[in-house]
């Protein structure tokens, strides 16, 4: 590989794009619009979108280093300079640049002034030759991880934590893209129709181990046909675990607290044969009619949805109503990186007490809703102990009509004995959390 070649044109375009980034989302628009502006296309397209992800993905990390130089948090700063010192430190520190592109660095300065004040310009012209000499200081091992494999020393930590020396293949896995996964709607279809569908197309795939309806897609391929027939709806494998488990039957009362976009819901309702009854809850109206757009699709009859904070529902619905309860509860996410990349900095280990307040509420009124005898599946895609285990911990303690259904397959024991965990890098899917509570009756 020669050094990296980029004209004063390309440099302009990437910081347009990283700043129009912060405000446009998704971010793929930004760099469109920026690109456009600046008419970048063909070969040069595909080598600064490689450059705008590759920001994007190491976001948090550019951060530090801009931080470590300056003294003080980026967010601050004027976001035209926070744009350019982003794409300069991306260049210099990340990259091999010539040294005709270091000089296009220098001449950001000037393209500062004119957006913003000459003062910027002067700050970033005297600051870059820190940039240029920059050299990170690998004094840990978390430290390496988090240049290796892009994420925060506190979440590499806690992922040592749980599984020693086999993290470093964890967050391998959560840098890989995972294929598209489909599950076949067998309200409206049968896997092998959908199979022979993909075939006609030449699309290759292969079908789960662990759930009989559900395909992973191995070739560039766009279900949109699929999706608005309602033959088969977008779900990773291990979410469509959750209602396998928690094992819904025809005829029964089920309620799903935090249902859209309403995979888990159409799946469960799939699984009752499209008879008895789920309420859905969800508190935002754009993700409700999402939801209601897919069960309208799946042909689902038998959901209704209410637009809700989970928390409400045993005054809505009324107590010991339920035959089972799906409580898929909102977490950090972590488990799902490998599909969303740049969430990884904006995992906040602040935030997870929040989080966790949120999840122990919402499982309390789950509780409520259940009759005894009743079922209640608790899940997340989170990673992190706190939001797993120790939160099904602390409500065994408290409720001594409670017991953990034991969960031995498909995936492996979680850390509280009778739990289960779904990892990426051992079963090739997003990480998930499963806790089966029966409520004695």
């Amino acid at each position: 590989m020669g050094k990296l070649k980029l004209s004063d044109r390309q440099l302009y375009a990437l910081v347009e794009a990283v700043k129009l980034g912060e405000e446009v989302k998704p971010s793929q628009q930004a760099k469109r619009k920026a690109f456009a502006k600046y008419k970048i296309n063909g070969w040069e397209n595909s080598k600064l979108t490689g450059i705008f992800y590759s920001i994007q993905r190491r976001l948090g990390l550019i951060d530090e280093v801009i931080e470590e130089l300056i003294g003080v948090s980026p967010l601050i700063l004027d976001p035209w300079l926070r744009a350019t010192l982003r794409v300069a430190v991306e260049v210099a520190v990340f990259r091999d640049p010539s040294e005709k592109t270091r000089q296009h660095l220098r001449g950001l300065a000037q393209f500062l002034s004119k957006r913003t004040h000459p003062y910027v310009g002067y700050y970033y012209y005297d600051f870059l030759p820190k940039v240029f000499e920059y050299v990170p200081v690998m004094d840990s091992e978390e430290k390496r991880l988090k240049w290796d494999y892009l994420f925060p020393e506190w979440f590499i930590r806690k992922m040592r934590g749980l599984l020693g020396e086999e993290a470093e293949e964890l967050l391998r896995a959560l840098n890989e893209t995972l294929p598209t996964s489909l599950r076949v709607n067998r309200i409206k279809a049968c896997v092998n129709d959908v199979e022979d569908y993909l075939q006609r197309r030449n699309v290759r795939f292969e079908r789960s181990e662990r759930v009989e309806t559900v395909l992973r897609i191995l070739d560039p391929f766009n279900p949109e046909w699929l999706l608005n027939k309602g033959f088969a709806i977008a779900q990773e494998e291990a979410a469509a675990v959750a209602s396998v488990v928690l094992d819904p039957k025809p005829g029964e009362t089920v309620v799903d607290l935090a249902a859209a976009p309403g995979g888990k819901t159409s799946h469960m309702a799939e699984l009752m044969n499209n008879e008895g009854k789920i309420y859905a809850f969800d508190i935002e109206r754009d993700r409700i009619r999402r939801m209601e757009e897919v069960l309208r699709r799946t042909g689902v009859k038998i959901a209704e949805t209410i637009r809700a904070d989970g928390r409400k529902a045993p005054e809505i619905l009324g107590k010991e109503m339920a035959d089972r309860v799906m409580l898929d509860a909102p977490c950090t996410s972590d488990g799902t990186i490998s599909k969303n990349p740049e969430l990884r900095w904006r995992l906040r280990e602040k935030n997870i007490p929040k989080v966790v307040g949120l999840q122990k509420e919402l499982l309390e009124s789950a509780w409520k809703l259940l009759k005894p005898g009743g079922r209640l599946l608790y899940s997340t895609c989170s990673m992190l102990m706190e939001e797993d285990e120790e939160v099904v911990d602390w409500f065994l303690k408290r409720h001594d009509d409670a017991r953990l259904i034991p969960l031995e397959s498909p995936y492996d024991p979680g850390f509280l004995p009778g739990t289960m965990r779904a990892w990426p890098h051992r079963h090739g899917t997003i990480g998930f959390f499963y806790a089966l509570l029966e409520k004695e009756g």
